[in-house]
């Protein structure tokens, strides 16, 4: 009841369909995951270091703080020429790659770290075609094991490096898990047809938000091991693990801890970036590679191959030793950028926490709680009157979306429940004010695209329970007019029969508009609990009788919220 009291009722402009022509002032883009672009500030100190190394000048007065200008002025002398215009190594600056393998023993709680092992590139996808040409050389058909869902970029990339991908189905209704026997399911399925040389992890999940346990990695080693698979795990975002009981452990830190034949055996390779995660510094390009237990000759060879990059950008690497490095308790930096950090990853928190709640209660959304990440996942189920012969759902949904809200949100097809299912994957790093301008339109879009497939004919629409009782009071003003002059408008045992009935108040129309809901309970294929359908119906006046449960009833309140009714007083 709590969560209902937050939902706002439409205005009467949203309800006629208010901006469904396009007329938008911005488009506001939730899909690509970058929180410069949505209007979040950047670290300051990352921004004075940078700025320090690229005009030198301001180092000789005080515009930056003492410590500021020691870490640009150390930075600037390990560049050749003290410039950041000058070429470094093709791996990256030695000395940052000396602070980043630092950070890592850090991290891992003293796990060695060698800066040898730690490879500067371009971004993360860089990193990630370098070592699938080094792994996809032998004759037949190379494969790589990837999670289902994975990020949006990772198939495009194996598609255009000629790798199968074999996927293993991450379990939405158990938060995203999976375990040793889907593994073993998924690489039994792909013999005779491909050869899987690697299995890719995305831990905190990318875009699902999860966070895998110390349990669940050690079987991730066991299993690569068993198979002699290569580990590519991509821990870009575990600096944004804000979930009370969740912690980010690293595979390089269980695989060490683990002992032998797994610390000595397994290789891996683990990627992080500036882009993803708090920093948010997508415009900078820069990410690293660590490998592990890897020979000498193919990190010489991955070094080859990174060669046609001549290096990294340099104002990346600088970045990437600020993040590393960052300020230490008792610099004069340290606690603005402590404080930034934490401002930061509690908008995150927030921002999460209030997207999860609201998509919930639009009708045929359902989104697991996030643990980690930028994004949220929220499933979708539409009519079968969207589906098109020439738009899959999700193309559909998120193309009007665009057009008629200007909100761009990425999407992937859920074809394994049904052709109506779709994924939207959305980026909720950003300010709150963003965020809830994102929403609002959402929600203004979402009710007038169900009403449209309503409109051509019988159509069942997977729902929450607590999400039927809006659609109901969403009806337009001018459909309430009619069902009011038609004296069928809905009673109290009618609104909340549609949130408990098993049986069905079939629907008459009165001038081309439904004035009742037919309700029924039944099992969605898309989702393991029992979820609510409606279907409009007209020319239909019998009703059928409804076997009420639940005698709570909500109304609108004056202050535009939901509030209980109750049933005793009628």
């Amino acid at each position: 009841m709590s969560d209902l009291k937050k939902t706002r009722r439409p205005s009467a402009e949203e309800d006629q369909g208010m901006n469904m022509n396009g007329s938008f002032r911005k488009v506001l883009d939730l899909s690509s995951g970058d929180p410069h672009s949505a209007g979040i500030k950047p670290i300051t100190f990352v921004r004075q270091v940078a700025a320090g190394c690229v005009y030198p000048r301001i180092l000789q007065g005080d515009a930056l703080p003492p410590d500021t200008r020691l870490r640009a002025q150390k930075l600037l002398r390990h560049l050749d020429g003290g410039s950041i215009g000058s070429y470094t190594e093709t791996c990256g600056s030695m000395h940052v790659r000396n602070t980043i393998a630092k950070s890592i023993s850090l991290r891992d709680g003293g796990v060695p770290s060698s800066p040898e092992q730690v490879f500067i590139t371009v971004d993360t996808q860089r990193a990630l075609m370098v070592m699938l040409r080094l792994l996809c050389q032998s004759e037949g058909v190379s494969a790589v094991m990837i999670p289902d869902p994975a990020p949006y970029t990772l198939t495009r990339l194996l598609d255009r490096m000629g790798v199968v991908p074999v996927t293993y189905q991450l379990q939405e209704q158990s938060g995203w898990s999976f375990g040793r026997a889907e593994l073993n399911r998924a690489i039994q399925a792909s013999r005779g047809r491909s050869f899987p040389l690697a299995i890719y992890i995305s831990n905190p999940g990318n875009p699902t938000g999860h966070v895998q346990s110390r349990e669940c990695i050690q079987d991730v080693i066991r299993f690569a091991a068993d198979e002699e698979l290569f580990l590519l795990v991509d821990e870009v975002h575990q600096d944004t693990v804000f979930a009370d009981g969740s912690e980010f452990v690293s595979y390089k830190r269980v695989l060490a801890e683990m002992g032998e034949p797994y610390s000595d055996g397994v290789q891996l390779a683990s990627l992080h970036s500036l882009s993803n995660g708090i920093m948010g510094e997508c415009g900078f390009r820069t990410g690293y590679m660590e490998l592990v237990n890897v020979d000498e000759a193919v990190m010489l060879y991955a070094e080859v191959l990174l060669t046609g990059d001549l290096c990294p950008p340099v104002i990346g690497q600088i970045a990437l030793d600020v993040m590393a490095d960052p300020p230490r308790p008792g610099e004069l930096s340290y606690s603005l950028y402590t404080q930034e950090v934490a401002s930061r990853l509690m908008t995150l928190k927030c921002n999460v926490s209030r997207a999860v709640e609201f998509i919930n209660h639009l009708p045929g959304f359902s989104c697991q709680s996030v643990q980690s990440g930028i994004f949220i996942y929220p499933h979708l189920t539409l009519p079968h009157s969207a589906l098109t012969h020439s738009e899959t759902v999700g193309l559909l949904y998120s193309r009007r979306l665009l057009e008629d809200q200007g909100v761009c949100v990425g999407f992937s097809e859920d074809h394994t429940h049904s052709q109506s299912c779709c994924h939207l994957r959305l980026c909720v790093l950003m300010p709150s004010e963003e965020l809830e301008e994102a929403l609002h339109r959402l929600r203004c879009f979402h009710f007038q695209f169900l009403k449209e497939c309503c409109d051509t004919g019988e159509t069942a629409i997977p729902v929450f329970s607590a999400s039927i009782v809006e659609l109901v009071e969403c009806e337009s003003a001018r459909n309430r007019r009619q069902v009011k002059r038609s004296r069928s408008v809905f009673s109290a045992g009618d609104v909340t029969a549609a949130r408990t009935s098993t049986h069905v108040i079939p629907v008459s129309n009165a001038g081309g508009f439904p004035r009742a809901l037919d309700v029924s309970v039944h099992p969605c294929a898309a989702a393991a609990d029992t979820r609510l359908s409606y279907t409009l119906q007209t020319g239909d006046k019998r009703r059928k009788p409804v076997r009420v449960r639940d005698r709570e009833e909500r109304k609108w309140g004056r202050d535009g919220s939901l509030q209980a009714v109750d049933q005793r007083k009628h």
